[in-house]
């Protein structure tokens, strides 16, 4: 019965379910989830309660999640924004107080109040959440202000329900980048984590990782191919920036990339075979 359900986004162990999951799920207990809040920059999600294994995907600060567990120092948690389920460190979790705003730039820096010259405490991603309330200006420059005096560059922030106009643009803004195995942020990038970071930047809501992204939106040819559709092989993808260039996050150069896209299909297809799959998702 619970074969056939995805553990990377519903959340079930034989001890403890979803209560949304019961009757489909075998579970000594049921429970909801608790609304809780991401309080660290980049919180790293993992298929279990221990810090060797390897990261599935990252959640940014200010984002929420559903805790079903704590128990020795984890949460057990599922992610609002795609449904993602794993485990995270108690501690990078907090009551949720709804943010205003979000950063828009690649990465900037979290001062201890507004000045630039002091240390700066944090480095954010595009994509955290921050609630601001107030402003401030030292030497000319504006910055935004939490509730604790922390302040954040204010060219560097919008207000949370206005989106960017195109995720095509947002995506290039990761160019050289580092690549991150179920990285999610401006500091580390995955191929899926890119694709799904800059579309959420645009207002869509995407799946995580490449196989749920294969399943979103229509079927194309190659010969149809145009700013803004996506390239899949197994187990990667990769952004039309346009017709002739691809933009992906990947492990031959480490980086946030562009590539000549016939170049690309060509150099990867050795190891990796063709495109599995074209879609226009917009």
């Amino acid at each position: 019965m619970t074969s056939t359900l995805d553990r990377r986004l519903h959340a079930f162990r034989p001890d403890l379910a979803d209560v949304t999951l019961q009757g489909q799920v075998e579970a000594e207990r049921f429970v909801s989830g608790e609304p809780a809040q991401i309080t660290v920059p980049i919180a790293a999600l993992r298929p279990a309660p221990d810090p060797a294994r390897g990261i599935d995907t990252e959640l940014l600060i200010g984002e929420t999640v559903q805790v079903f567990d704590r128990a020795n120092g984890w949460a057990w948690v599922k992610a609002d924004e795609d449904g993602y389920v794993g485990y995270l460190p108690e501690t990078h979790i907090g009551p949720v107080d709804a943010p205003t705003h979000r950063i828009i730039v690649p990465r900037s820096f979290l001062y201890p109040e507004p000045e630039l010259r002091k240390p700066h405490v944090a480095v954010l991603s595009m994509g955290s959440r921050l609630k601001i309330v107030g402003k401030a200006e030292t030497r000319g420059n504006h910055y935004h202000v939490l509730a604790d005096g922390m302040a954040v560059m204010s060219s560097h922030c919008q207000p949370i329900a206005e989106d960017l106009d195109d995720y095509v643009a947002a995506a290039t803004r990761f160019i050289e980048t580092p690549y991150l195995w179920g990285g999610r942020s401006g500091t580390g990038i995955d191929c899926s984590g890119l694709t799904q970071l800059a579309l959420m930047m645009a207002g869509r809501k995407f799946p995580r990782d490449t196989d749920m992204q294969a399943k979103v939106g229509t079927a194309i040819t190659r010969e149809d191919l145009r700013r803004g559709d996506l390239v899949f092989w197994k187990g990667h993808v990769g952004i039309m920036e346009d017709a002739e260039t691809l933009l992906h996050a990947n492990g031959h150069t480490m980086t946030v990339a562009r590539e000549n896209f016939e170049a690309a299909v060509k150099r990867i297809g050795w190891l990796y075979e063709q495109p599995t799959g074209y879609r226009r998702i917009l």
